[in-house]
């Protein structure tokens, strides 16, 4: 599907259900803040970067007002939503303004990152400073590259820094969450998969991407599915069946991961921030 077209249909819901960041972007917003409490941790004066934002600067400004020293708002797909953020924001002078592409971040608060993450690298002359922290919801599951954007985003983290991540392992029909996973990868590829919909990973799945990033790495299940998991059993693909109950059965699901092991961080930028 052309990137414009997807685009598109992202801005208008279409293709992939939006996160809580974009649903109800202050709920999501105290769910962090929660998560760092527990950690004695906040976002007071650090730099935290949101993958995944949903073209509206709701969660930016939300972490501004937890005291975020600045935010990156990272998205490739979904370009910013100007009537919303206008709306909402036309007002807030300290860290908006108007131009010509519409409403704008004010650059000393936040920073609008549309290029592909794993373009990006640390420089030594600051082009791109590391982060505190990383954050996104149900974002992950619709990744082709797990892998690979985790290795980026994890090079871009400070060496104390820590990441959450919320992923929804369901088929995104929602009434039947593991109907996906009936399905051989070349029919899922070619005939029943919207442009980057679901990615199909499972929990160890994304246990082993990020334990190639992170030294630490907690995945907690939020929510399962046991019932209509055991009902579609028999027709589900082999290599979605773990035969750890708890994890097959697994619908939702928080990953965080601390001490990133990526020591190959280059020190010119590919794009500067």
């Amino acid at each position: 599907m052309p990137e414009k077209l997807v685009r598109a249909l992202l801005l208008r819901n279409i293709i992939i259900r939006p996160g809580l960041e974009t649903s109800n972007p202050f709920a999501a917003v105290q769910r962090y803040v929660d998560i760092l409490n527990e950690r004695n941790l906040s976002f007071k004066g650090k730099r935290v970067l949101v993958f995944g934002y949903g073209g509206r600067f709701d969660m930016g400004f939300g972490l501004l007002k937890e005291g975020a020293e600045h935010v990156i708002l990272c998205d490739k797909y979904a370009p910013p939503d100007d009537p919303h953020n206008r709306r909402l924001y036309g007002a807030e002078e300290k860290y908006f303004f108007a131009d010509s592409k519409g409403l704008r971040p004010r650059p000393e608060w936040m920073t609008l990152l549309e290029d592909d993450i794993r373009d990006l690298r640390v420089s030594a002359r600051g082009d791109i400073e590391p982060v505190d922290f990383v954050l996104s919801s149900s974002v992950y599951e619709h990744v082709d590259d797990v892998e690979g954007i985790t290795r980026a985003l994890a090079a871009l983290t400070k060496p104390d820094g820590l990441h959450i991540h919320f992923v929804d392992l369901r088929d995104h029909f929602f009434k039947y969450p593991f109907e996906m996973l009936r399905f051989s990868e070349i029919a899922w590829k070619n005939w029943l998969n919207p442009s980057s919909n679901h990615n199909r990973y499972r929990l160890w799945n994304y246990r082993k991407a990020f334990q190639d990033s992170f030294a630490n790495v907690e995945i907690e299940i939020l929510t399962s599915e046991k019932e209509s998991f055991l009902k579609l059993q028999p027709h589900i693909k082999p290599e979605f069946v773990s035969g750890n109950m708890d994890e097959d059965t697994a619908a939702t699901i928080r990953v965080v991961a601390t001490k990133p092991t990526m020591d190959d961080r280059p020190s010119t930028a590919a794009h500067r921030l």
